[in-house]
């Protein structure tokens, strides 16, 4: 009994459960979006719903971490500015 190769999407779907393993939700995306580019199909599995959309969570889920402590940062510093401002008057 031969194996049979799998098609590019079930590769991608592969590798996108891969890296989800890995939390390298970037990479993850783009598997999903190499899917979803097929041309083989019209709509998503739900499968590859869910992957997509854990990809995208993840994600954003990080850049919105990362924008809470910069302006948390940038808060601070503009509030000890204005410590200072006083102080000297």
């Amino acid at each position: 009994m031969a194996a049979t190769t799998p098609s590019p999407d079930e590769e991608n779907v592969y590798m996108a459960k891969l890296t989800e393993q890995a939390e390298r939700y970037e990479e993850m995306v783009e598997f999903i979006e190499k899917v979803s580019a097929s041309t083989e199909k019209e709509e998503l599995t739900i499968e590859e719903r869910n992957l997509l959309s854990i990809a995208y969570k993840n994600v954003i889920s990080a850049r919105r971490a990362s924008w809470r402590i910069i302006s948390s940062t940038e808060q601070k510093k503009e509030s000890r500015n204005n410590d200072d401002h006083d102080n000297s008057d």
